[in-house]
């Protein structure tokens, strides 16, 4: 480097009691000041009708190296409910050794070690579903409607059993039409529900379907054929909402997909030829018009333009850029024709994995939808049990007839799905995480999301997280009656051949100011103190303050000056000729402006802000001071930074802010990492639990926002969901609830948690 820019001297720690919850303490002053500022220099049927046992996202069948990895499209499949059915029917087979459920696109991942897939599609054919093998890359088809002739027997079947209702009211239960007309109606819309129960009870599989078969059948038995069939049709019709309203939920997703054009202008020997951008070579020359998505992430190698990166940051102004500049797929091109060398193929593009990420987040359930799945594959059997027991013992203790018993009975089976609840969690969590997507927030799966929730205490390195990572000059004194516009001149023609951070504040600043720079000679590095050089003939040096003390060059006027530069927390660059010094530039990092607004806002919500920085205990505490952070610790290594989260952690829930690349320990310990400004950053997408993908630290506190309205509306649905479930439960034990109740309540119960859910999918 061409200067030290200060002493890098070792770091003593700051932390004689190492923070504490609640009491950390302020930085001491024995250390030398460090300019590298921390950095070195960082920069089908709705799932309403599902869960007798609810699937894990990911099932492991089989032993084997699963060397092949197939996607089958099932439109079937929207829920644990057909899971549960296909992990079922592919257990025992020979070569099968994974499975991962894709919901949202109704996608099957199969990982295994088979020649072909024709005996896995010939299985889940028996189960009463259709498996269709996707080409590698191709996209996923959006969920199939309903045709018209399915509609027009749903709504002959409607009809019927209105009119089966209508007349059993009127005329009573016993007619001969009342039992033809319901019959008419079951045949019309109700045998697809049971002919699925009977796959589920040939599959030995305990769900809706078959509790639905069962309570039909049994109401046909004790002769309520009118409740029989308005049973039906009202879960015919509770699948088709559903369906419709969960869709919402892969819309979001495949609004992102969508994002990235499928085909590119490549460059050829010829000119330029269209190739579907999945074929494109990394290294490429792609063209790009105004008004067009960039295929591919890639460096500008031709022309200058504008692009909006909403769908990649979040931030809707249009950023100019030029060549070796970096552009994501996605990002829509301006006013002017680019051209761009591809640094990454479309499944490795920034874009593609914030998809990947937010469409596999199924796979990485959130705890709250691992404790609801476990609670549902316990519920259900109780129900059952319950339902089956009160059938018995009601009549037997004389508390009711053995009509009316068996009746309530039936009504439990219909209470016995759990399927609001076991909707509640994932739509609210997929929608959440699109939008989050889509306003530039990464959250990698529901965990992270519910631990947003609960943070307390965010930990912030410095260097290019409170401050922008970019150090500036902001002020020049001349000692000796000499000129600050010499000082400067001459102190940037020294540095106008570096390309250190802190020589480019110097080039830069003489700039602003519209100084004309020297020319400099015979220019040399000092090792870890600065420069030397010749201008205008006159031989000068560059650097530390240590540089100045060794050519005797530290007079009481700059002494004085150093030290004030030290208290405002501020570096300093000396420039000396032989023993005498011209003059001292004052240089320091450059608070982000949304800083101290942000630090306000996470007071405001009762999360306490700590710094955690490898920078000088002086410089921390004055960054400290300008954005409002409650407590500063400097000169930490980054195993002094893990040793303080430890701390903190005893406390409460902890979140570590950084950039993804030196400070991934400390990502890693936190119970949440948060990487800064990571769309230009691999390993921040890999390390963090979050990514912000612009460079706004305000995002932070949306995120958290974000995180506790998505558990708010997550108690809400649960709240919702179990409490129905009880009401209708007392009911059907007082023996006042009817079959055709107790559906209504689970249907309109499964809309309201899908619609409250969904509201996450407009907002953070």
């Amino acid at each position: 480097m061409a200067q030290g820019g200060g002493e890098r001297q070792t770091r003593e720690h700051a932390h004689g009691r190492q923070g504490g919850c609640g009491h950390e303490h302020q930085p001491g002053d024995r250390h030398g000041h460090d300019h590298k500022h921390d950095q070195g220099h960082q920069h089908g049927a709705g799932c309403g009708h599902s869960h007798g046992h609810a699937a894990p996202a990911r099932v492991q069948l089989g032993e084997g190296k699963g060397a092949n990895l197939s996607r089958l499209q099932i439109q079937a499949m929207d829920c644990p409910t057909e899971a549960r059915l296909i992990e079922k029917a592919l257990a025992g087979m020979d070569g099968v050794v994974a499975l991962e459920f894709n919901f949202i696109e109704r996608v099957l991942l199969l990982r295994h070690d088979l020649p072909h897939l024709d005996g896995v599609r010939s299985a889940i054919a028996k189960v009463g579903m259709k498996a269709v093998e996707l080409d590698a890359g191709a996209q996923a088809r959006a969920p199939q409607g309903h045709g018209g002739r399915a509609n027009l027997l749903l709504a002959a079947s409607g009809l019927a059993a209105a009119a089966s209702e209508a007349i059993a009211w009127s005329l009573g239960d016993g007619r001969l039409e009342v039992a033809a007309l319901a019959l008419a109606s079951i045949l019309l819309g109700g045998i697809p529900t049971l002919k699925k129960g009977w796959i589920a009870l040939s599959s030995r599989t305990l769900n809706i379907h078959f509790l639905m078969s069962v309570a039909v059948i049994g109401a046909m038995l004790i002769g309520q054929w009118p409740e029989a069939a308005m049973v039906l049709f009202l879960f015919a019709i509770a699948e088709r909402l559903e369906a419709m309203s969960l869709a919402k939920a892969g819309e979001a997703v495949r609004a992102l997909m969508a994002l990235a054009p499928e085909t590119a202008w490549v460059a050829d020997g010829a000119g330029w030829r269209e190739a579907q951008a999945a074929e494109v070579a990394v290294g490429s020359r792609v063209r790009v018009r105004p008004g067009e998505r960039v295929p591919l992430d890639g460096r500008i190698a031709d022309g200058h333009s504008s692009f909006n990166e909403a769908s990649i940051t979040g931030e809707s102004l249009p950023v100019d850029k030029g060549p070796k500049d970096a552009v994501f797929a996605g990002s829509i091109n301006g006013s002017g024709v680019v051209e761009i060398e591809t640094t990454a193929p479309a499944s490795g593009s920034v874009l593609a994995r914030i998809i990947a990420t937010v469409r596999d987040a199924q796979a990485s359930k959130a705890p709250t939808q691992r404790f609801i799945d476990r609670f549902a594959s316990v519920y259900t059997p109780v129900v059952l049990a319950l339902a089956a027991l009160f059938a018995v013992a009601a009549p037997l203790l004389g508390l009711m007839a053995w009509h009316q018993a068996i009746y309530s009975a039936l009504v439990m089976l219909v209470i016995a799905c759990p399927c609001a609840l076991v909707i509640a969690t994932p739509v609210t969590v997929v929608s959440a995480l699109a939008s989050a997507a889509r306003h530039g927030l990464l959250v990698k799966g529901g965990a992270p999301l519910e631990m947003a929730a609960r943070i307390d205490t965010v930990c912030l390195d410095k260097t290019g997280t409170l401050t922008l990572g970019e150090p500036r000059v902001t002020r020049v004194a001349a000692l000796d009656g000499g000129d600050e516009t010499a000082v400067l001149a001459m102190a940037a023609a020294l540095d106008s051949h570096s390309t250190h951070p802190l020589a480019k504040a110097v080039l830069d600043e003489a700039a602003r100011r519209g100084i004309a720079v020297p020319a400099a000679e015979q220019v040399s590095e000092l090792v870890g103190r600065g420069v030397r050089g010749r201008v205008d003939g006159r031989a000068l040096q560059l650097g530390s303050r240590r540089l100045a003390e060794e050519q005797g060059a530290l007079t009481p006027a700059l002494a004085a000056e150093l030290t004030r530069m030290d208290a405002a927390g501020e570096g300093a660059l000396v420039l000396l000729d032989g023993e005498r010094a011209l003059g001292v530039l004052a240089v320091a990092d450059q608070v982000r402006p949304e800083a101290a607004a942000t630090i306000a806002r996470l007071g405001e919500m009762g999360v306490r802000a700590v710094m955690l920085s490898g920078d000088s205990p002086q410089v921390a505490a004055a960054v400290a001071a300008q954005t409002g952070v409650s407590a500063a610790h400097g000169g930490l290594l980054p195993q002094d930074k893990l040793r303080f989260i430890e701390q903190l952690q005893a406390c409460g829930k902890v979140a570590m802010v950084g950039d993804g690349v030196n400070d991934a320990p400390a990502l890693a310990r936190a119970d949440l990492g948060v990487a800064m400004g990571a769309a230009g950053s691999d390993s921040a997408l890999e390390t963090a639990g979050v990514a912000l993908m612009d460079d706004k630290l305000s995002r932070l506190a949306d995120l958290i926002v974000h995180a506790r309205r998505t558990a708010s509306v997550l108690k809400v649905n649960i709240a919702i969901a179990l409490g129905i479930k009880l009401v209708f439960f007392g009911l059907a034990l007082a023996g006042v609830a009817s079959l055709w109740m107790a559906v209504f309540a689970d249907v309109g119960t499964s809309l309201i948690v899908i619609a409250n859910g969904l509201r996450l999918a407009r907002r953070v």
